[in-house]
């Protein structure tokens, strides 16, 4: 094992991809969340982000830890690190930050893994902001290579070394940046993916289409159609928001294409339909 345990908070698609890649690298891991269907969903996600980490990647080197499914933030007052994982909604990331708090040490640092809110204003709600920071993953956690990482103007030395240490311990790279609304990667990313949903509402191509263009001519490995699929449009929804609220609505109010894929329950990968048709094995 490799000596300390992780806490993950949120069981969503996120938070059970960033659990199954902590256990695969021998990390004790808590997955807390407090509706027991999540637990039960992430459970069975876990298994099969494993079985397919298997496959492509040979039986692991490491011995895999330990993975503990918890409801109460007590379970993760052993825990070195945490890792909050739950909806893009600062309201409700305020309050988890402050039970964080009732239950940690306080050298415990406490990573926050958001598409778009601000690391600032959530580690002034807590009483020991110089443990809080940015760490923005990329799903499947497993297969990602790199991790964003954002340091706020608050953020110790000593959290920033240990998030690089965890980092470094999943085989992965970090690039550290300044704490906007959104970041590098999403303040980009989300532009891309509303205009693409725009383009279809005008005819001008299909989702299969703007992604081809995008891997042959950009280099991208899937293009912003499907990578919204597997992010989940709603996630992509509530983002927008947020980056609308910090930044204005001319560049981000979310498309009407987006919005009615939200209300018809086609969220991507995780219902089965998004932008592309998903079966249990392949999109369609």
């Amino acid at each position: 094992m490799n000596g300390y345990s992780v806490g993950v908070v949120g069981a969503g698609v996120m938070g059970a991809s960033l659990a199954q890649a902590l256990v695969g690298r021998g990390f004790d891991t808590v997955l807390l969340d407090t509706d027991p269907a999540a637990l039960r969903s992430a459970a069975d996600a876990v298994a099969a982000a494993d079985r397919l980490t298997r496959l492509r990647r040979g039986a692991p080197q490491t011995p895999p830890g330990q993975l503990t499914y918890a409801s109460s933030t007590a379970a993760l007052a052993g825990c070195r690190i945490v890792v909050e994982n739950i909806t893009e909604d600062p309201a409700a990331k305020e309050k988890v930050h402050r039970e964080l708090d009732a239950v940690l040490a306080a050298d415990t640092v406490v990573a926050v893994n958001t598409s778009a809110v601000p690391i600032s204003g959530l580690a002034l709600a807590t009483e020991h902001p110089e443990r809080v920071l940015g760490s923005h993953f990329m799903n499947p956690v497993a297969l990602s290579e790199m991790v964003e990482v954002i340091r706020s103007p608050y953020t110790a030395d000593w959290a920033l070394d240990r998030m690089h240490d965890l980092i470094g311990a999943l085989d992965k790279s970090a690039v550290v940046v300044g704490d906007v609304a959104g970041f590098v990667i999403n303040r980009c990313l989300m532009m891309f993916v509303n205009e693409a949903a725009a383009l279809l509402d005008d005819d001008v191509a299909t989702p299969q289409q703007v992604d081809r263009l995008f891997r042959g001519c950009l280099g991208h490995r899937t293009g912003p159609l499907r990578t919204a699929d597997v992010i989940g449009v709603d996630t992509i929804v509530r983002t927008l928001d947020v980056l609308a609220e910090h930044h204005g609505p001319d560049r981000f109010t979310p498309s009407a294409r987006l919005r009615r894929m939200v209300a018809d329950g086609h969220l991507g990968r995780k219902s089965g339909q998004g932008f592309y048709r998903y079966s249990d094995e392949e999109p369609a």
